[in-house]
């Protein structure tokens, strides 16, 4: 049996839109995020290989899952996500629900409201930023914002790649309801340029989860770790400028990705809005304190 490692795309760290174990992060850390990137990364391209069936697909993933839980060793990247995870006494279920989104990937092609997509989510984006909070022991209080973060990110990436979604891999992320209250097809997620019903569903969508993105914008205000703060702040401007640009272009036909030399000038401005907020917290802090 081909091994998953064969089947990657070739995407890393580098590639993604938003820091994957950066510089920010604590050194000590690195090692269990890269390893957790790469065995997600590896599922995750499965699940969208051009030319595997579904069977062949479901069949590499239940091997990835049996062998993260001791049941192998022939997955390199689930060997070591298996022993990063029992050097930090940490269990798999971040990984272990990652993989019933990769699982939904290969078998549900449609999504029929809003809801079904946030529970797509709980399985595809949520487990990412759950799995980040634990790794620097943070509080499951912090979950719920950080929910609502990882679903806007991954639903701005929908709404960025709804045409390539549609034309290599017939998967619609747009739910159904949507687009009919709009009178857009899915049809029209093959054109070159959207029609204005398609666009106008596409806009109310990006507005919608600017809504989401906000209901996360307290996140750090719970997060202790200061470097863990930066890398949030990072993603969240991230995601705040690339949601404006779904507000207002089209996906089929303009740019609504952040060029490189955006990335960082947002990254510079991202940490040190966050690092002046939490040098002013400080001594707020104390003087409510009596200090």
């Amino acid at each position: 049996m081909t091994t998953a490692s064969e089947l990657r795309s070739g995407k890393t760290h580098r590639d993604e839109n938003f820091p994957v174990a950066s510089w920010i992060i604590h050194p000590r850390h690195r090692a269990l995020i890269l390893a957790f990137y790469n065995f997600v990364r590896t599922a995750d391209d499965i699940a969208d290989h051009a030319t595997l069936d579904a069977a062949a697909k479901l069949a590499h993933l239940d091997l990835l899952e049996a062998e993260l839980l001791g049941r192998g060793d022939s997955q390199p990247e689930a060997v070591r996500l298996r022993e990063a995870f029992a050097a930090r006494g940490m269990p798999p279920r971040h990984a272990l629900d990652l993989l019933v989104a990769f699982r939904m990937d290969v078998t549900k092609l449609r999504y029929e409201n809003w809801d079904d997509l946030i529970h797509y989510c709980r399985y595809s984006a949520m487990p990412v930023g759950r799995f980040m909070l634990d790794v620097h022991g943070e509080s499951t209080a912090t979950w719920p914002a950080s929910d609502a973060v990882c679903a806007g990110l991954q639903i701005n990436n929908h709404l960025q790649d709804c045409g390539k979604d549609f034309r290599v891999l017939n998967r619609v992320y747009l739910p159904r309801d949507a687009l009919a209250a709009a009178g857009a097809s899915v049809e029209m997620l093959g054109l070159d340029r959207s029609p204005p019903p398609l666009l106008q569903c596409l806009h109310t969508l990006a507005r919608r989860n600017e809504a989401l993105l906000n209901e996360g914008r307290a996140l750090n205000e719970g997060v202790a770790d200061t470097r863990l703060g930066l890398e949030i702040a990072v993603i969240q401007t991230f995601a705040d400028k690339i949601v404006q640009l779904l507000k207002v272009r089209d996906p089929l036909s303009e740019r609504v990705h952040l060029r490189k030399h955006q990335l960082a000038a947002y990254s510079i401005g991202g940490m040190t809005v966050e690092l002046a907020r939490r040098l002013w917290r400080r001594p707020v802090a104390k003087r409510t304190a009596g200090v």
